[in-house]
């Protein structure tokens, strides 16, 4: 017979790992801010291994347009700048023989329209998700009438499964108009 709470937790977990994954995919997108996160994929040849950036370098903000990159060996300024002009960041780095600095330009406002439509495709893609797993449990539930699972409990089952659901889809939401906000803000 089917655990219907632990069935009901896993979905929950699921639709929460995938609002988390939403969160991790629009800090790396640009919105004109420096922020660290948007170096996360950036790898660095470093010793015959590629690395990390943050595992062979220093990242700091100093100001809302600036990023500075100080490698602990200074022999690696070039590997990190190749790191950064091969990843999908689109910033050219400058080297002042002691550092990568990465200077962030002002998005005009077409670019800002492309990032929130980007940001709604990623947030769409994550709702498909949660939906997906709200699907799958449904399944689940009745399948498990056949199981011997009463008609209540699978109708009890699947409000709570709903309110799940719908929580999880006014989380996406919320995430996307904060992410929406930080990208039209001038």
């Amino acid at each position: 017979m089917i655990d219907v709470k632990q069935t009901l937790k896993d979905a929950e977990g699921k639709m929460q790992k995938a609002s988390r994954f939403l969160e991790e995919e629009l800090a790396r997108i640009r919105a004109g801010r420096a922020n660290a996160a948007i170096l996360d994929g950036v790898r660095v040849e470093s010793y015959g291994q590629a690395l990390p950036l943050n595992q062979v370098a220093n990242i700091q903000i100093p100001d809302a347009r600036t990023i500075t990159i100080r490698p602990w060996d200074r022999k690696q300024i070039k590997d990190i700048e190749k790191g950064v002009m091969d990843s999908d960041v689109g910033i050219t780095p400058e080297n002042n023989g002691e550092m990568v600095i990465l200077r962030l330009p002002q998005p005009t406002e077409e670019r800002r329209k492309e990032l929130v439509k980007q940001c709604n495709k990623i947030g769409e893609q994550t709702k498909v998700q949660i939906r997906s797993i709200r699907a799958e449990v449904k399944d689940k539930l009745k399948k498990g009438i056949k199981d011997g699972l009463s008609e209540d409990q699978e109708k009890d089952s699947e409000d709570i499964l709903q309110k799940n659901h719908d929580r999880y889809i006014k989380d996406v939401d919320a995430i996307l108009a904060a992410k929406q906000k930080e990208i039209m803000t001038v």
